[in-house]
């Protein structure tokens, strides 16, 4: 017979902070946003999961100069993103 299996230790998640700042949003995103309605509308009865895809193939199909804007919402929201979360470390400490 074989030995009795040994119970694995649970760990628990630390709790987030709801003061934490929220993370930036990656250039994907922010396309993902604005056209994840048109994708819908054109079209209807898609699923969650094929929304995801449609939109990452437009994403793919996109030049550098048709994902510029995208890119550069995505450097304003890192930015913004590590100044609060710097502000956020001076605060905690």
């Amino acid at each position: 017979m074989s030995a009795p299996r040994e119970a694995k230790k649970r760990t628990t998640r630390r709790k987030k902070d709801p003061n934490a700042p929220k993370r930036a949003l990656s250039a994907y995103m922010f396309f993902a946003n604005e056209n994840r309605d048109i994708v819908r509308a054109e079209n209807p009865g898609v699923t969650f999961g094929q929304v995801g895809r449609l939109l990452g193939d437009k994403w793919k199909a996109l030049t550098d100069e048709e994902k510029q804007p995208y890119e550069a919402k995505h450097a304003a929201d890192k930015k913004r993103y590590e100044s609060e979360k710097e502000l956020y470390n001076a605060t905690k400490a």
